[in-house]
C-alpha cells in the first residue's frame, strides 16, 4: 500500500495500535502454566471487541487468531494446549484487518528468565529490526533492509533465516512490493517511495538459514538450535519512517 491521504494514515495507525496492544496483552499473560490456546483466546477476544478480523484467518484460513511459536518453531505456530514452561522461547505474531487496513507485528521473548544465549539472540534480532527501520528513506534501495539486517547478524554472530522475509502490507496482509529479503540481494533494484507501507521483520537464528515445514502444514521450525523475530509495520517517508505498531 502507498499512503495517499491523512485519513489513510490514521486508519493504518488505528490498525497498528490495535495489533500492538493485543501483542502486549498476550505477552503479559504468557506465564509458566499458561497455554498458547489461552493466549490466542485473549487475542481473539480483543479482535472481536474492536470489530477487527484476524488477518491470517481472513487471508489464509489459519486455524487460530494469532500465530504462537514455541522453542524450535519460529513462525506460523498453531496455538496448542501444552502449558508454557520457564525457559521456553516464544514468538507471538499478531496481524489484523480493521476498517479495511491491515497491520502486522510480532515479538520473541522467553518465559521467565532468559539464558545468556537466548538473551543474545533476542537482543541481536531486536537491534537488527531497529537498525533496518532507521535507514528507511524514500528513494533508497529496498535492499538496504536486508543489507542492514545482514550486517547486524554477522557482527552479532547469528544467521539469517532466508525463507522468512519482510513484505508489503496495508490493504492486504501481503502485497506490493512483495517479499523483502532479510539478507542483501544485489540484484534487487527496487526503491522505497514516499508513503510505502512495509513490515520490517528480521528472523535471526543460531544454527540454520532455512526453516523446515512441520506435519501440521503451517509451523516453520529450526532443525537445529532456535530463532527469533521482531516485527513492526512501517510507513516510509522522505524523512524519518513512521512506525504504526
Amino acid at each position: 500500500m502507498t499512503i495517499q491521504t491523512l485519513e489513510e494514515l490514521e486508519g493504518l495507525k488505528r490498525a497498528g495500535a490495535l495489533v500492538a496492544r493485543i501483542l502486549s496483552t498476550m505477552r503479559d499473560h504468557a506465564l509458566a502454566g499458561t497455554t498458547p490456546c489461552e493466549l490466542d483466546g485473549i487475542g481473539a477476544d480483543m479482535l472481536c471487541v474492536a470489530g477487527a478480523q484476524s488477518a491470517p484467518v481472513l487471508t489464509y484460513g489459519f486455524p487460530a487468531a494469532t500465530c504462537i511459536s514455541v522453542n524450535r518453531v519460529v513462525a506460523h505456530g498453531i496455538p496448542d494446549a501444552t502449558p508454557l514452561r520457564d525457559g521456553d522461547l516464544v514468538n507471538i505474531d499478531v496481524s489484523a484487518e480493521l476498517d479495511g487496513f491491515f497491520a502486522d507485528t510480532g515479538a520473541s521473548f522467553v518465559v521467565g528468565t532468559a539464558s545468556a544465549a537466548q538473551q543474545r539472540l533476542l537482543d541481536a534480532t531486536r537491534e537488527a529490526r531497529h537498525a533496518a527501520i532507521a535507514q528507511l528513506r524514500a528513494g533508497e534501495l529496498l535492499s538496504g533492509v536486508g543489507r542492514t539486517i545482514e550486517t547486524v547478524a554477522a557482527r552479532r554472530g547469528f544467521r539469517i533465516i532466508r525463507n522468512l522475509q519482510s513484505h508489503g502490507v496495508g490493504r492486504a496482509l501481503h502485497e506490493s512490493p512483495g517479499s523483502i529479503p532479510g539478507y542483501f540481494d544485489r540484484r534487487d533494484t527496487r526503491r522505497l517511495h514516499d508513503g510505502m507501507v512495509i513490515t520490517v521483520e528480521p528472523f535471526l537464528a543460531t544454527h540454520v538459514t532455512r526453516t523446515e515445514d512441520l506435519d501440521d502444514g503451517w509451523s516453520l521450525a529450526c532443525r537445529r538450535g532456535y530463532g527469533a523475530q521482531f516485527e513492526h509495520t512501517v510507513v516510509v517517508t522522505r524523512g524519518a519512517p513512521i512506525i504504526v505498531t
